[in-house]
């Protein structure tokens, strides 16, 4: 879910700023295909910055209207969440003895191996 969360905020932002550039609704005329990437480029960065920067207060100022609105402009309701894999060498306990003996094993097993390949 978090890469289709994710793709969906990059790529309406995207969808938008073409949209508005093809439109000239700023009022910008484009010449060539140069300046009119640029233009696109510069609008969806814009577009994304204000939506993440509103998503953001309404978060801090805990205004749920405001930080939904901003996350469905920018295609998915919230930010995605990434779990950080744990730190290197650390283990979970579990008071469940089965599930701490098979998680015991797997470390050993993953240790050897790596110690066979260095």
């Amino acid at each position: 879910m978090n890469l289709l969360a994710s793709a969906l905020r990059t790529l309406v932002p995207l969808l938008v700023g073409w949209v508005v550039t093809v439109t000239e609704a700023l009022g910008i005329e484009v010449d060539s295909v140069a300046v009119a990437g640029g233009v696109m480029a510069a609008v969806t960065a814009a577009y994304y910055l204000l939506l993440r920067l509103a998503e953001q207060l309404a978060e801090r100022l805990e205004w749920e209207p405001l930080r939904l609105a901003a996350g469905v402009l920018l295609g998915w309701a919230r930010p995605p969440s990434y779990e950080a894999p744990p730190p290197a060498g650390t283990m979970r306990v579990h008071l469940n003895a089965d599930t701490f003996a098979e998680e015991l094993r797997e470390a050993i097993r993953r240790n050897i191996y790596l110690g066979d390949r260095s």
